[in-house]
């Protein structure tokens, strides 16, 4: 049977899971995925799984936090004056943010708590921290060109 080659396209579902089980991402709520391998759309673990796999052959993919999203960085957790906010929308725990970081690159920051004097978000990647296990079926393979 054919298997993928570096150029080629492949259509896969996932489902993500974090290292206690938890459901973080899935092909079941945004339909089979298309990736063109070696074009750094997806992690390169789940990318070597791929070039050795079938249509319709499964395999787990277990991914490291330090090689997923890197540990957690307390120094990322700030608290920002309510007064540097605009007023509207009202901030709220979950709400993304774009801010800038030290060295002009652009942030994303989660709040994680609302006071009234500041709120304090979190400029980790959500995942950041954790062990993921991608299962991943191979549906179609589409030869490069």
């Amino acid at each position: 049977m054919a298997t993928p080659n570096n150029g080629d396209t492949v259509t896969i579902d996932y489902v993500v899971k974090k290292s206690d089980g938890t459901v973080v991402g899935s092909t079941e709520q945004h339909g089979a995925q298309d990736i063109r391998l070696g074009g750094g759309e997806i992690f390169p673990q789940v990318e070597q799984a791929l070039t050795g796999m079938s249509v319709g052959d499964h395999e787990s993919v277990a991914i490291p936090s330090d090689n997923a999203f890197g540990p957690r960085q307390d120094a990322l957790v700030i608290d920002i004056p309510r007064a540097n906010l605009p007023p509207e929308p009202a901030p709220q725990p979950g709400m993304a943010m774009q801010a800038q970081s030290p060295d002009g690159q652009p942030l994303t920051l989660y709040i994680v708590e609302v006071g009234e004097e500041s709120v304090k978000a979190d400029g980790n990647h959500p995942l950041a921290g954790e062990d993921l296990t991608f299962d991943i079926t191979l549906r179609e393979i589409k030869q490069a060109a």
